[in-house]
């Protein structure tokens, strides 16, 4: 074995030195190379990656608040959407990079360009909103610079065409524009909130930060309304309306103990979901918005003004011969001659005549004062846009003729609801209470308009309207006692006056009579002219809605046989009033 020498092992170790030293060099010069690469070759790429991997804030847009019925059902739902949007100034698409993004997105070709194209200085364009999962994915598998999705919200009706009128609809922003959502948007909305954010290179959204600002979501609101009555009043109105080849119709049903609105139905109706070709028409609330003199329903009240003067009783009499009667230029017509009627006939067998003659007995402006106490001429406060007050004229000076006429409901003008609400004093003893369209909480207090001994008087009235010997046989309902007032209105003529061959048929009655739970008014507007009295058209479909409503909240009946079921195959004219 061969012995190394001392000279030998020095050189060993310098050749080690000098292989390391040269080692550090070498690593000292790729070092050296690499920094200036980052500082001086890549400095522009690594800022615009800086810039673009930074925290910025952006705006948590609040989910909006349900619409619930009375009993929890949902009428409103805010769904999650996306939608898409770009920054014209990333966006920069090729021939068929374009082509593909417009068929994803499902748009016409040419729009993309010229969206990007007008709003070319800006950084944010929606390109399309509210798409479907399936859409949005296929967008965003193209994998194209600038096009990013944002979170939305949706709005959607579970009931669709039922309760169009009373919910309206929000616009694609989910802002309320007609209806409930208009009416209670500030409650419904919520408060938007920020919160800070790391997006990534192409400006997507990588990492929550932290929240910059509290979002607070839309609160629920509870309706007074019963999804189910909604949709039994619906369908009967709707029945009419076909049957009788009429314009449209309103139906509106009230708990006659709290005043809630517990269903309003209007044709011609509209779906939420789908307002496509609707036109704006379609959207008005006629229960609230569409005025129209309230005819011989108001003839119960003018009855209880004549009670209450102590001048009358039920059996005072009046001569209504020869069945017409002139006052001041005017002739007033009953259907028939009735001869002589008592005042509880007179609004039973719906005299125009005796109640005329009735009213003459007193001042047009204590007749003005009784109407104004029952709500007409002011609006409910029913919380909903578009109400109306109608009209209650309030002279200095009378003529004869509009003091008459005014008796039996002309030259007034009411809604649905003010009816609904005038029929519900009689139902609640002479009491208002205040109309609601939202769940009541707790009661209301109401406020005594008419003597509780004049209503008793004055609803044992209306439930003979509701038999064989008044006006309004088809109103009544198997196994209770029915309460309620036909009327035939003539509407007026674009050219004066009142038209010869356009009605409108009407009741209004509550139900059962005994201790009454529900008012229903249903009107129909411009029946068919081979039938358009109020009794043949609107005391059937009251007839239907209450039977059905009467059953489903399993209220007991009060009728104690059936003795007054009657073949309706031969009724004589006094159906008419």
């Amino acid at each position: 074995m061969r012995k190394i020498g001392p000279s030998q092992i020095l050189g060993e170790i310098q050749v080690r030195h000098w292989a390391v030293l040269g080692l550090l060099v070498l690593g000292m010069m790729l070092l050296l190379v690499r920094a200036l690469q980052l500082q001086v070759l890549d400095n522009g790429r690594l800022q615009a990656e800086g810039r673009a991997r930074q925290l910025g804030a952006i705006a948590v847009k609040p989910v909006r608040g349900r619409i619930l019925d009375r009993r929890g059902e949902v009428l409103a739902i805010s769904t999650p959407v996306d939608s898409i949007w770009a920054d014209p100034n990333i966006l920069k698409p090729s021939e068929s990079e374009l082509k593909a993004l417009t068929e994803a997105l499902g748009v016409l070709p040419g729009q993309i360009e010229k969206l990007l194209q007008r709003y070319s200085d800006r950084k944010f364009v929606y390109l399309r909103r509210h798409l479907s999962p399936e859409a949005t994915h296929n967008v965003l598998s193209l994998n194209l610079p600038g096009v990013y999705t944002q979170r939305e919200y949706r709005r959607y009706y579970p009931s669709g065409l039922s309760a169009g009128h009373i919910l309206g609809f929000t616009n694609i922003d989910d802002q309320g524009q007609e209806g409930i959502e208009k009416a209670f948007d500030k409650h419904l909305s919520g408060v938007e909130g920020r919160k800070r954010v790391l997006r990534d290179a192409r400006r997507r959204i990588v990492q929550d930060v932290d929240s910059v600002k509290p979002v607070y979501h839309g609160r629920d609101l509870v309706l007074s309304i019963d999804l189910r009555l909604q949709a039994i009043a619906h369908r009967y109105l709707a029945e009419a309306v076909h049957i009788n080849n009429a314009i449209g119709g309103s139906a509106l049903l009230l708990d006659s103990k709290t005043s809630e609105v517990l269903a309003m139905v209007n044709l011609p109706d509209f779906n939420p979901n789908d307002r496509s070709d609707i036109s704006n028409g379609h959207f008005r609330n006629r229960s609230i918005t569409d005025v129209f003199e309230p005819g011989s329903t108001v003839k119960p009240f003018t009855m209880s003004l004549a009670l209450s003067s102590g001048s009358f009783t039920p059996d005072s009499v009046v001569e209504t011969s020869p069945g017409y009667y002139r006052i001041g230029g005017w002739t007033i017509h009953d259907i028939k001659d009735y001869g002589d009627l008592s005042l509880s006939r007179v609004l039973i067998k719906s005299s125009n005549i005796g109640t005329a003659k009735i009213a003459m007995e007193m001042t047009p402006h204590e007749l003005h004062k009784t109407f104004f106490d029952i709500g007409f001429g002011q609006i409910t406060g029913v919380e909903l846009p578009g109400e109306q007050s109608g009209m209650l004229p309030n002279r200095s000076r009378w003529r004869a003729s509009e003091h008459a006429s005014l008796a039996y409901g002309y030259g007034v003008a009411v809604t649905s609801l003010q009816l609904a609400r005038a029929y519900a004093i009689l139902a609640s003893d002479g009491v208002m209470l205040p109309i609601s369209i939202r769940k009541r909480q707790e009661e209301s207090p109401g406020h005594r308009v008419i003597p509780e001994d004049v209503v008793a008087d004055i609803n044992k009235m209306l439930e003979k309207v509701v038999s064989p010997e008044g006006t309004a046989q088809l109103a009544s309902v198997p196994a209770y006692r029915v309460a309620g007032k036909t009327g035939t209105v003539r509407k007026l003529s674009t050219e004066g006056g009142y038209a010869t061959d356009s009605y409108q048929a009407l009741f209004a009655g509550f139900a059962p009579a005994s201790d009454p739970r529900f008012v229903l008014v249903v009107l129909i507007d411009e029946p068919s002219l081979d039938r358009y009295y109020g009794g043949e058209v609107a005391a059937p479909v009251f007839s239907k809605i209450m039977t059905d409503v009467l059953r489903l909240r399993g209220v007991p009946g009060d009728r104690e046989s059936n003795i007054n079921q009657i073949v309706f195959s031969h009724l004589d004219s006094d159906m008419g009033a």
